[in-house]
């Protein structure tokens, strides 16, 4: 296996979070919890477990009548995602060669 296979990365709710953040600067929690259609309290453990592995940083901040919670990754986190994309590239790839053979 690909040591840049990233295990944690790849649990598909864990995969379509850094994959939205991953272009993107600061992003919005509830922004996240709809574009990939989850609770808010599943997005809660994923994204605390993400920060826990030093691959988010979150802030909290208030705004007019609320507060709001943004997240972004880490650098730590970019590289994790773009080694993991890349492997799971790799893979895609042996497998189209493989199909050619």
């Amino acid at each position: 296996m690909d040591p840049r296979f990233d295990e944690f990365i790849h649990v598909p709710a864990r995969l379509s979070i850094v994959a939205l953040l991953a272009p993107a600067d600061w992003v919005e929690f509830r922004f996240i919890r709809d574009t990939i259609g989850t609770s808010d309290s599943a997005l809660s453990k994923h994204v605390a477990a993400l920060e826990a592995a030093g691959y988010v940083t979150v802030r909290k901040e208030r705004s007019g009548k609320g507060r709001r919670t943004l997240v972004r990754l880490t650098d730590q986190g970019r590289t994790a995602f773009e080694g993991h994309a890349a492997a799971l590239e790799q893979i895609v790839a042996s497998a189209r060669h493989q199909q050619k053979a």
